[in-house]
C-alpha cells in the first residue's frame, strides 16, 4: 500500500515528466514494430524438400534455417567455418525439432570449392527444391579470392553466380524448385525453376564486422542506441522466408522483393542489356 502511494504521489507531483516518458516509450515502440518490417504468414510444409542456404551458420542465414526446419525440409548449411556451421546445425536442430540438418564445405571466394561442393550435392542429393544464396561480405579490407577477384564481388556475386549454374540441372529435375537472392538480381524463366531477389533490411548481423573496427569513436557512440530500432536476424529472416515458401509466388520470377512484399528495383538493376552484359561476363570469369 506504502509503494502504490508512494509512485501514485510521485506521478501526480510529475505528470509532465511521465507523459513525456510515456509518450516516448510507445513512440520508440512503434517505431521498432515499423522497422521490423513485414512477417512471412505462410503455413507451407517442406515435408520431403530439400533447402541449401550458404552462409547459413549466423545472421539471417540460420534464422531462415531455423524456419525451414521446422516446416520439415531437410537443410543443407553450406559454410566456410565448419566449426561454426556444426555449432550452428546443433542449434538449428535443437530449435526446429528436425535432426534432418547437415553442414557442407563451402567457401565462396574459391571457384574450386564451389565446384567440389555442387559436385558432392549433385552426387548425393536426389533433389534441390530451394536454393538460397544468403552468404555475403561487405566493406572488406582490399583482399582478393584464391582466383584474383575483388573479395566481395567475388564471393557475393561470382562465388554464387557460379553455385546456382552448377546446380541448375539439379533445380530443374526437381521443379517446381526456386532461387532465392538475398540483395542481388537475377533470373531464369521457363524452366521450372522461379527466382527471387530481395533486400532483408539493415539487420543486426556480423555483416557490418570490418566497419565497426574502423568506424570513429563518435560514430559508434552516436549510433549504438540506434541498434535498439534495427531488425533482428530473425525480423530479418522473413523476406527470404517468404520467396522460399510463399504459395502465391509460385507463378512468379524474377521480381525484387522487400518486407515480405514487391518492391520496384532500382533503374539499374532492370537494364536488360547491362544485366545480360553482367551475365556473360560473370560466365567467362
Amino acid at each position: 500500500m506504502q509503494n502504490f502511494t508512494a509512485i501514485k504521489s510521485f506521478v501526480f507531483q510529475y505528470p509532465k515528466t511521465i507523459a513525456v516518458i510515456t509518450v516516448t516509450g510507445v513512440g520508440l515502440f512503434g517505431v521498432k514494430k515499423w522497422m521490423a518490417g513485414g512477417v512471412c504468414r505462410s503455413k507451407a510444409s517442406l515435408e520431403g524438400k530439400t533447402v541449401l542456404i550458404t552462409g547459413g551458420n549466423t545472421g539471417i542465414g540460420k534464422e531462415t534455417a531455423v524456419d525451414l526446419a521446422r516446416r520439415g525440409a531437410r537443410v543443407i548449411l553450406a559454410c566456410r567455418d565448419m566449426d561454426r556451421a556444426n555449432k550452428a546445425a546443433a542449434e538449428v536442430m535443437k530449435r526446429s525439432g528436425n535432426d534432418q540438418v547437415v553442414v557442407r564445405k563451402l567457401d565462396l571466394a574459391s571457384l574450386e570449392s564451389v565446384r567440389q561442393l555442387a559436385k558432392d550435392v549433385l552426387d548425393n542429393e536426389e533433389r534441390l527444391d530451394v536454393l538460397i544464396n544468403n552468404a555475403g561480405i561487405m566493406s572488406c579490407p582490399e583482399w582478393k579470392t584464391e582466383d584474383g577477384f575483388e573479395m566481395q564481388f567475388g564471393v557475393n556475386h561470382l562465388g554464387h553466380f557460379l553455385l546456382t549454374n552448377c546446380l541448375l540441372d539439379l533445380l530443374e529435375k526437381s521443379s517446381p524448385s526456386r532461387i532465392v537472392n538475398v540483395s542481388s538480381l537475377a533470373h531464369e524463366k521457363g524452366t521450372g525453376v522461379t527466382s527471387y531477389s530481395l533486400h532483408p533490411g539493415v539487420i543486426r548481423t556480423e555483416l557490418g564486422r570490418h566497419m565497426w573496427p574502423e568506424m570513429p569513436l563518435w560514430k559508434k557512440v552516436v549510433f549504438t542506441p540506434f541498434m535498439f530500432l534495427i531488425k533482428s536476424p530473425t525480423e530479418g529472416a522473413q523476406t527470404t522466408i517468404y520467396c522460399a515458401v510463399e504459395e502465391s509466388l509460385q507463378n512468379e520470377s524474377g521480381l525484387y522483393y522487400s518486407d515480405c512484399a514487391p518492391k520496384t528495383a532500382a533503374p539499374q538493376g532492370l537494364d536488360d542489356e547491362a544485366a545480360k552484359k553482367l551475365w556473360d561476363l560473370s560466365a567467362a570469369m
